[in-house]
């Protein structure tokens, strides 16, 4: 994990509570500090595909992660063990409709989901995990809720980060 003081989370925090604020109209810290933890998260990918198959090789599939997500006929072996494997599918649904939409040629080759098919299970995935709303989740729950809500504006945004980044990597080089 990388740490709360390192200079990339502030990148992505900064870059995208910027581009949110100006393109998609969300002035939502909690949401945009989300976002911004997810992109640096994902900057390994070992968290970009932290679903295992029985065999222990990554799970790169959504039909796949799905499954995997299914405490009765998948291989979540809890309700807790679903919850972990339904946000994660929303955040990889976001991170590559958002960041990589022009992928989606490469999501059909490998069998999975489209891109109209990967917004519905991002979003799906968040509201199954805002329903866990009891405990310790119970703070977390209207984030998720927020999250599936405005899914579409989320993914949005995220094409004016990605945008944002890739003009502030030319000015570098």
């Amino acid at each position: 994990m990388i740490s709360e003081r390192h200079p990339l989370r502030q990148l992505f925090h900064e870059v995208v509570a910027g581009c949110y604020h100006r393109h998609s109209g969300i002035d939502d810290p909690e949401l945009t500090s989300y976002v911004g933890d997810l992109l640096t998260e994902f900057t390994a990918s070992e968290s970009l595909y932290c679903i295992r198959d029985p065999e222990g090789r990554p799970v790169k599939n959504l039909h796949d992660m799905i499954a995997a997500s299914d405490p009765v006929f998948g291989a979540a072996a809890s309700f807790d063990e679903e919850r972990k494997v339904r946000r994660h599918i929303g955040d990889y649904a976001l991170f590559a409709t958002g960041m990589y939409p022009e992928s989606t040629h490469l999501w059909k080759h490998t069998g999975d989901a489209s891109f109209v098919e990967m917004v519905k299970t991002g979003k799906e995935s968040y509201y199954i995990v805002s329903q866990f709303d009891l405990f310790e989740y119970k703070s977390e729950a209207p984030l998720f809720a927020q999250l599936s809500s405005e899914f579409e504006r989320c993914m949005n945004g995220l094409k004016y980060v990605r945008e944002e980044l890739d003009r502030m990597g030319g000015m570098i080089q």
